[in-house]
This record gives C-alpha cells, structure tokens and sequence, in this order.
C-alpha cells in the first residue's frame, strides 16, 4: 500500500503517515518517557490502512522540558486533527507514560473509540523531569485538565536500586514501594478508565522491570469489568516493557534503565496484539499490503 508521509510542525512537531487513497480511520500514536516521535510505528499502521498520527507533547518547542503539568488538550487538539482529516473513528495508541495519556484523554474525550495501551499503569503518576519553569521538585502532576491538575502518586525518594554500579537499573520496584508509601493518595489517582465510552485493548508483559504494568493492566481491566465495558487484556508473562509490532526494528538498549523480558518475547507479544489492534480499529488494508 503506497503512504504518504506529512511533517508538522505546528502547532506539535509530528507526523502524519496515511495511505495515499487516504482513509476514514485515525489513529494518535504516543510515544512514552523517551519523548520521540514514532516515525517507524506510524509507517506499519499506515500501511494497514490507518491515517496514524505520532506528535511530540513535550520537550519541543513551547511545550514543557518533562512530562510535568501537560495539558491533556494536547492531545484532544489531535484529536480534533485527525477529524478535520477525515477520521470517521478514531484511537490513540501509546506505550507507558503516553498509555497513562491515552487513557485520560478517552475519559474526558468521549470522541474517541478505541485505546490501545502498552505497557499501561492504573493511575497518575507524578512529573517525570522538570516543568515548563524548569523545576523538578516537588512533585507536581504529570497531567491537568481545563488548568487543573490531575490527583497523582508521587515517587518515594528513599527507594534505592538493587543493583550497584553505573550501569542501567530496573525502576519497578520505585513504583511498588511508591504506591505502598502513598496508599492513602492511589484512590485518587487512579485512572477512571470506566468513564470512558471507548473500547480499551491492554497489552502487558509480566517481566516489565519499569513498572508493574501487567498488575497495573489487570486493575484496569477490572474497572472495566465492573461497569460492563469493553476491555481486552493480551498478556505474556516473559515480555517486558517493549513489546514490538510486526515489522518494527529490535527496541534499542538503554544505557540507564532495564525493561525486562528478552526481545524474542516483546517480539511474541507485539504480534499476539497485533490482530487485535487492527480489528478494533477497523483497518480495511488489503491482505497483501
């Protein structure tokens, strides 16, 4: 199938990659912490029929140096892009802190139909890296709505790695021990996943070594299940952080952190979601393409 490529760069550095012929489902592809565009992500979803849509929502011009106090009409302005190009449905996919963003956006977002969260948590976490005024600590929200900030979780600063040494580190158990020292905030925090009207596909691994993401995975799919809403949960058990679609390159390694599984099973669990992806979004791609 023959894709078009679009740069942008305003009012969100991004990029639009949709079938030449075009096509009446969008799709908003989010990356996580890393901040990076996902240019590779975007191509493959094309190439199945989806207008996908990757943007950065910080770090780049204007916006905010960390994922601290971003505006969730970041991407329900996305939203609003894809429909003026034609989207008749629309998803948002994102992996880790842009799962976090994707979820929220279909809570207050009744427009979209469908997220797909990698690698997801159950709740708000605080600021990772400093805001718009430079500034770290102390911990702020990740996110607000209409100028307010979201409830968060914040981190536990007396956590410490098991690992000695300079070398990258497993963060999972910051999490954990961050939830068990803010019990009393995690109420608060969690994510209101069965406010949503869309449909929600959860892709975990359970040797995630950022965070906890198929317990996280788990709680949400039981929000879900409380109310009656549509919820897919696709799991493996030896996968980590990264799981990878079909045709997308080996994730790179980090030289600061440890994402658990191996690539062989990040590779298994990206392709057991893979089917399940383009049938709630509805690709119409060919079966050659």
């Amino acid at each position: 199938m023959d894709v078009v490529e679009l740069e942008l760069d305003r009012p969100w550095e991004g990029i639009l990659a949709a079938p030449a012929q075009g096509s009446d489902v969008g799709l908003l592809v989010l990356g996580g912490s890393s901040g990076r565009i996902e240019r590779e992500r975007t191509n493959i979803l094309a190439q199945q029929g989806i207008a996908a849509l990757s943007i950065r929502w910080f770090g780049g011009p204007g916006q905010s140096p960390g994922i601290c106090e971003i505006p969730l009409e970041t991407f329900t302005g996305a939203v609003d892009f894809l429909a003026a190009n034609g989207a008749r449905r629309i998803g948002i996919l994102g992996v880790s802190k842009g799962a976090e963003a994707a979820m929220l956006t279909a809570v207050h977002d009744p427009r979209v139909d469908v997220v797909i969260a990698l690698s997801p948590t159950s709740r708000v976490w605080c600021n990772v890296g400093p805001g718009s005024d430079g500034v770290q600590h102390p911990y702020r929200s990740s996110w607000t709505w209409r100028g307010q900030a979201l409830p968060f979780v914040p981190m536990d600063d007396s956590w410490t790695p098991v690992a000695s040494g300079s070398g990258p580190v497993a963060i999972r158990g910051w999490y954990e021990l961050s939830v068990r020292s803010f019990a009393h905030l995690v109420p608060m925090a969690e994510i209101p996943v069965e406010k949503a009207r869309a449909d929600l596909l959860l892709v975990a691994g359970g040797d995630d070594a950022m965070w906890p993401s198929l317990p996280f995975a788990e709680q949400l799919a039981a929000r879900r299940r409380s109310v009656g809403a549509d919820v897919h949960l696709i799991a493996r058990h030896d996968a980590g952080h990264r799981p990878r679609f079909p045709g997308e390159s080996p994730a790179p390694a980090s030289p600061h952190f440890l994402y658990g599984g191996t690539p062989e099973a990040d590779v298994l669990l990206g392709a057991a979601a893979w089917p399940h992806i383009l049938d709630r979004l509805g690709s119409t791609a060919p079966p050659n393409c």
